[in-house]
């Protein structure tokens, strides 16, 4: 088994999957509490469009991104003239990535905005805080589980994308094959099986580890509160 092209494999989608989890944060955050915090007409629509990326076929969402910012699509020409080109570059497929990743990043920091107590958010805005001192210094830090969370979510969907990341930046050797697209071009290699098995199994390793990072930081394998001082207290009494 060649290490060159799974080592490229590997360093390029660890590359990929984080600026995808960097491009998606902002516009997550916002949505998010936007989502958590507001009633308003066409709630439902903004919701939908969130969940989109889930529910299209990937190479829907790739085919898109083409016509968008293609050389000869939308933005292209103007993406050209500033020198940014995202179509078959490493860019196109992060860029690809946090479209799908968007909506897991969505979902978990809108339920850890959720469970924000919004009494201690109006008592430091009586004190005379404004809103974004009280976003920055009490709500993002009390919902901090949910947002490294939703981030280890998001970077394990982006590891795993396919469809949409070989439409808008292809398969190009040490450019733009990612894991997913390298044991797709593996199964296609005669004698390349024991490549492929190495391909899979660091793509399975990684996935697990993102995902039991994402169960930790949620705070799901931690013993609640009232669990430690109850056993604090029986140990003291024992």
């Amino acid at each position: 088994m060649e290490l060159g092209p799974v080592i490229q494999a590997v360093g390029l989608s660890l590359l990929c999957a984080t600026a995808a989890v960097l491009i998606c944060l902002v516009p997550a955050v916002m949505i998010a509490l936007l989502l958590a915090r507001r009633s308003f007409v066409g709630k439902a629509l903004v919701e939908m469009a969130v969940m989109l990326p889930v529910v299209v076929p990937p190479v829907v969402t790739g085919y898109l991104l083409l016509v968008m910012l293609g050389r000869r699509g939308w933005l292209g020409p103007a993406l050209d003239a500033m020198g940014l080109s995202i179509a078959f570059t490493w860019r196109g497929a992060a860029l690809a990535q946090a479209v799908v990743a968007m909506p897991f990043l969505v979902l978990t920091l809108r339920v850890a905005f959720q469970a924000v107590d919004r009494d201690i958010e109006k008592a430091a805005q009586t004190e005379g805080a404004s809103r974004w001192t009280v976003f920055w210094k009490i709500t993002l830090p009390l919902a901090w589980q949910g947002l490294a969370a939703g981030c280890a979510l998001a970077f394990a969907r982006a590891l795993g994308e396919f469809g949409a990341t070989i439409i808008i930046a292809g398969n190009i050797r040490g450019q733009t094959r990612t894991l997913p697209l390298a044991i797709y071009s593996s199964l296609n290699e005669p004698g390349a099986e024991a490549q492929t098995v190495g391909l899979v199994c660091v793509a399975v390793a990684l996935s697990f580890a993102a995902l039991v990072l994402s169960r930790v930081l949620s705070g799901k394998d931690r013993p609640k509160p009232m669990l430690r001082l109850l056993r604090r207290g029986n140990g003291n009494g024992g």
